[in-house]
């Protein structure tokens, strides 16, 4: 099989317009040889990287993974990248403490399938009424006092307020958004700072930019780009813990079922306070809040990584079963199972979150861990 005929075959997988009889004659080409680098050609790489790079930001490739005192060998790293460059919207890569070579496996139809989130949102205005945010018409939904509602075409809630009005003037009232699980939403609010919200969350905030403040009220998991405004500082509070910020970017995961409040500065500089305690982070840093003793930990990480939800990728870093698994049922919508001992195995790689949920569970099947589908249950059995 030909260069050209690489190509071709890799194209028609990355777009989803592959045959079944074409695919296995592709997955019987990548598999083979293994033991070999296995690099795309420069020209394939080169001439499709633009497209790549828009609809797939990242996929990392974890070179000091160790197993039994040994580097995983140069061709791992050659395979994994190769394969990244391959498959972009369906790219999914895990290595595990008993790690093989990722191979292409034939997908096929799997009965009872759940098929991923989506834009999904309730609006409660602040007269109690709600508006299903994925059901409504792009356009003007709903007038908060002078600020004005609109659906963009592009699924974007946006909060017209006027500017340089007199604080007297304004009577403020609050709105929430929620999401719920299956869903996200992104908004951009009244100051016209822009904000994520990832699958069962909330914020609360006001209609129009009054006062010496900014204040929102976040539940569950989002990312902020907050604009910029020395006069009016932007406070996020959670939990116990309230964030106050000038202007910048970072994400904040505060679901319930976590053991773990973690902010994660991508931009900029924000300042923690959480009970007593006060830190200050720098970009690039993480504030970890255990929940159950109020101990704050302050280390480096990866960025991307923390935001890649926000970018349709699940992404995991030494992450066990069980955290794998609630990141699953608030995407897919599901119960999560699990029959005997918890699997030990941590895994490291990235899948994309337009994928049936079957696709994340036979790829964590290769490192023998079991699921079952039973309608909106999912059972786990190592």
């Amino acid at each position: 099989m030909g260069l050209d005929r690489y190509k071709e075959l890799a194209t028609k997988y990355l777009n989803k317009t592959i045959s079944p009889e074409e695919e296995e004659e592709f997955a019987a080409w990548y598999n083979s040889n293994q033991e070999k680098p296995l690099i795309i050609p420069e020209s394939f790489a080169k001439n499709e990287k633009a497209h790549w790079t828009r609809i797939f930001f990242k996929i990392k490739v974890e070179l000091s993974f160790k197993k039994n005192n040994r580097i995983i060998p140069p061709y791992v790293y050659y395979v994994a990248a190769s394969i990244a460059l391959i498959l972009v919207f369906s790219a999914t890569y895990f290595y595990t403490d008993n790690d093989k070579p990722w191979k292409i496996v034939v997908k096929k139809h799997i009965k009872n399938d759940i098929l991923p989130g989506g834009n999904r949102a309730v609006l409660t205005l602040a007269d109690g009424s709600e508006i299903m945010l994925d059901n409504a018409k792009k356009g003007i939904l709903a007038n908060q006092g002078k600020t004005i509602l609109n659906k963009s075409r592009v699924d974007v809630l946006v909060y017209q307020a006027p500017k340089n009005v007199s604080n007297s003037s304004l009577k403020i009232t609050y709105n929430t958004i929620c999401t719920p699980k299956g869903g996200q939403f992104q908004v951009i609010l009244p100051d016209g700072s822009r904000v994520w919200l990832n699958a069962a969350s909330s914020i609360k905030f006001p209609t129009a930019v009054s006062g010496t403040e900014r204040k929102v009220v976040v539940s569950g998991e989002a990312y902020f780009e907050v604009s910029k405004n020395k006069a009016m500082p932007f406070r996020v509070v959670t939990n116990k813990q309230t964030i106050e910020v000038l202007g910048t970017h970072f994400n904040i995961n505060a679901y319930s079922d976590e053991s773990r409040v973690k902010t994660t500065l991508i931009e900029g500089c924000v300042k923690i306070n959480y009970d007593d305690q006060t830190v200050l982070l720098k970009p690039n840093q993480q504030a970890s809040i255990n929940t159950a003793n109020s101990v704050i930990n302050i280390k480096e990480v990866d960025t991307e990584d923390v935001i890649a939800w926000k970018n349709g990728v699940f992404t995991f870093e030494s992450a066990d079963i069980a955290f794998i698994m609630r990141q699953a049922a608030r995407w897919y919508d599901v119960s999560i199972f699990y029959d005997g001992k918890l699997p030990s195995k941590r895994f490291t790689g990235s899948i994309s979150r337009n994928v049936n949920l079957s696709e994340l569970l036979n790829m964590l099947k290769y490192t023998g861990i079991n699921f079952k589908i039973e309608g909106k249950t999912i059972k786990v059995t190592s």
